[in-house]
């Protein structure tokens, strides 16, 4: 029995006790669902539900009255073993051996489909992430994003959401004209500017802007610094996008900020907040109400001087995100973003929208680079920048998003590089990794045994606590997936993927899913290896989620 198949027996268990007027509720007042979670103490049975506690007050019955009408009813339900009522009204529900062990056959069978849900079905969102200046390559913060925003975006997929990854390119202002007169500057051999980009990646453009321009440095100084700028600019854009999809990152949409000033959608978002009531002008600018919306005060959206604020940028995209049709827009952003939340938030407010809704905005925290515990600086190429190809380089790609992901984004983590290279189980993506391995040479050991699935499933055989703890973790995932993505939190599919590890090796150590060479095979060899593989299709689904490989061998 699947933790869904017990929630609806406990929801057709509540309503048959309605119609049977043991519980006094309107069938309005019925739950849609019926949540059960893992008890913390396993004593407690393998699942438990507050559901009497919750419709207690509306029924005018005591939570426990309610809880011993619904546990009379589920203990008829095949499969169940044991319902108790605890404190003020939880029930308590244990499954017989049977039933637990059923769920192995339905992962297997339902492949790569177990765990994902509909939940986010018919949502249309606009995921936005890294979106890193194409004015050097991408620092640690935004592999950070890499990360955790492709790993988010296959969450909300496996929920059902429609999802755009999309990238903002940053080529309009003052940092693109700084990047170009860097660049001017390397190719004459002459310092950078005091406020310029330095690094010998801007040395490398330069030469690479030279071999496609070999006339440039012969122009007049405004149409060097032009061709340096476009030229310069596509090339490491170009650079970047490589970086992303070497990391196992692609985007839907690479969306220019410049088209908001050339297209005239910053016009078009002043004047619909206009129409709105929104704006006013004041000593000769103009200026957006964030005020009237919880921002600390009105924003100049217009300058005086008749150019655009950086805020405009802002309005026209977020306005050009809800007329392409999506109806959730989530922002990724590093901790120096943080004081730009209650603008945005109040911006989207503005429009008439519901912040936190149809405006998200992520705030991901600092990223260290360490090594027997001491602080690393390896980027000889980015200055004193750490990016993306050095951590790569350093632990690869499935270690580098696996611990950049495993944590939450409002903490600031520390990547031990010695650790990530360390074949160990202190090393924790080789610890989930090898749990797959493993699962893969026990089905490959199992073939050469003779022990085969098809042959024999009894999961009334699975009896060993080691079996009925791998079977509870097995039959969360689905609730991990869904809360990671609700969340927006991937980091608890990795620390779900650990634990699961965990338990798939104290099975491992205690069943034998081969027979010693002297005994025969049984059908509890063969319903251990539905076990087996189940666990296996599960860490692959969960290794997926967060862009990491899961190898057959290690």
């Amino acid at each position: 029995m699947t933790p869904d198949q017990l929630s609806e027996a406990l929801k057709a268990a509540l309503t048959a006790a309605v119609e049977a007027g043991e519980v006094s509720l309107a069938a309005a007042d019925l739950p849609a669902e019926v949540r059960v979670e893992r008890p913390k103490n396993r004593e407690h049975g393998d699942w438990a539900t507050n559901v009497a506690l919750q419709v207690a007050k509306k029924a005018q019955m005591p939570p426990r009255a309610v809880a011993d009408v619904v546990a009379a009813r589920l203990r008829a339900v095949a499969g169940v073993k044991a319902v108790d009522v605890a404190g003020p009204g939880f029930l308590n529900v244990t499954l017989d051996a049977a039933a637990a062990g059923e769920l192995a056959r339905t992962i297997v069978e339902a492949g790569a489909a177990y765990g994902r849900g509909a939940a986010a079905a018919g949502q249309k969102i606009n995921l936005e992430f890294v979106s890193a200046n194409p004015t050097g390559p991408i620092h640690l913060g935004g592999t950070r994003w890499a990360a955790v925003g492709d790993s988010l975006a296959r969450l909300l997929q496996a929920s059902g959401a429609e999802v755009t990854r999309e990238y903002y390119f940053n080529d309009h202002g003052a940092q693109i004209d700084r990047f170009a007169r860097s660049l001017m500057a390397r190719a004459h051999d002459e310092p950078a500017p005091e406020d310029g980009y330095g690094g010998q990646y801007i040395a490398d453009i330069a030469a690479q802007v030279i071999a496609q321009e070999p006339d440039v440095l012969s122009r007049p100084p405004a149409e060097q610094q032009e061709t340096f700028r476009r030229v310069g600019v596509e090339l490491m854009f170009a650079e970047i996008r490589t970086s992303l999809a070497d990391f196992g990152v692609e985007f839907d949409v690479y969306f220019h900020e410049d088209s908001l000033h050339t297209s005239g959608a910053v016009g078009r978002a002043v004047e619909k907040l206009r129409d709105l009531g929104r704006i006013y002008t004041a000593d000769g600018a103009t200026w957006l109400r964030t005020s009237d919306f919880g921002d600390d005060k009105d924003r100049v959206v217009v300058k005086s001087d008749g150019n655009p604020a950086y805020i405009s940028g802002d309005l026209a995209y977020y306005l050009d995100k809800r007329e392409r049709g999506f109806d959730r827009c989530v922002l990724m952003l590093g901790a120096d973003h943080h004081g730009y939340i209650g603008r945005m938030m109040a911006m989207c407010a503005a429009f008439g929208d519901e912040p936190g809704v149809n405006l998200e905005i992520l705030i991901g925290q600092l990223v260290n680079l360490v090594r027997e515990g001491t602080p690393v600086r390896m980027s000889k190429r980015a200055g004193t920048v750490v990016t993306m190809e050095d951590l790569v380089s350093a632990v690869g790609v499935d270690a580098a998003r696996y611990a950049l992901v495993r944590s939450s984004v409002d903490q600031q983590i520390d990547i031990d590089l010695d650790l990530l290279t360390r074949r160990s189980n202190d090393n924790p993506v080789y610890y989930v990794q090898y749990a797959h391995a493993r699962t893969a040479n026990v089905a490959v050991n199992a073939e050469g045994a003779g022990v085969r699935r098809a042959d024999a499933f009894d999961p009334s055989l699975l009896t060993d606590e080691t079996e009925s703890l791998l079977l509870a973790a097995l039959a969360e995932y689905p609730a991990v997936v869904a809360r990671a993505a609700e969340l927006r939190e991937p980091h608890r599919v990795a620390r779900y993927l650990e634990e699961l590890s965990g338990r798939f090796h104290k099975f491992y150590d205690a069943c034998r899913i081969t027979p010693r060479a002297d005994d025969e095979v049984s059908d509890v060899h063969r319903t251990r290896l539905w076990v087996s593989d189940a666990t296996r299709q599960v860490l692959a689904s969960g290794l997926g989620l967060l862009g990491v490989s899961a190898p057959d061998r290690m």
